[in-house]
């Protein structure tokens, strides 16, 4: 799976570490939840960017901890640095830590860059917002098609975060 894949849909990237209490208690419930809600109308994509207790959260544990709570979107792990440093996706993103929620357009656009816990009612408009602008066309749109764009210019408020 890859964005380029993702195009012409709107996208929620939930990044997560399994053993982050903010990522359980409240990222993984509320992406759900979005999922749930906007269905087929969305595209949902965890991403598990681990950048400590890297031991304890390998493959196998990735497994089990996504069987057991119930998880049905894609999760895809995020690539290590080479450098031992953040994440591939997490650098490339600017992602602070985890839980985080990307927002990407049709277009391919970053529309929300958010870290920590994120208001259910506000992400649930922007993500409406989102699915009712028209998908523009690929000639207007120069950014790479695995990263996506610049987000464009807005005068809409973003939904609060808190961390």
């Amino acid at each position: 799976m890859s964005l380029a894949d993702q195009r012409g849909s709107v996208v929620v990237i939930e990044a997560f570490q399994m053993l982050c209490p903010g990522c359980v208690s409240h990222g993984l419930p509320q992406v759900q939840r979005v999922a749930a809600t906007f269905g087929s109308d969305i595209a949902v994509i965890g991403l598990h960017t681990v950048f400590e207790h890297h031991d304890a959260m390998g493959p196998v544990s990735l497994e089990a901890f996504l069987h057991e709570y119930r998880i049905t979107f894609p999760v895809g792990v995020d690539e290590s640095s080479p450098d031992g440093g953040a994440p591939v996706t997490m650098r490339r993103y600017g992602l602070r830590g985890t839980p985080s929620l990307v927002l990407i357009d049709r277009g391919g656009r970053l529309r929300l860059n958010a870290f920590g816990q994120v208001d259910d009612l506000a992400l649930g408009a922007h993500i409406a917002r989102l699915i009712d602008e028209p998908t523009p066309d690929p000639a207007d749109l120069t950014c790479d098609p695995g990263t996506g764009c610049p987000a464009p210019p807005t005068t809409e408020p973003l939904p609060k975060e808190t961390p």
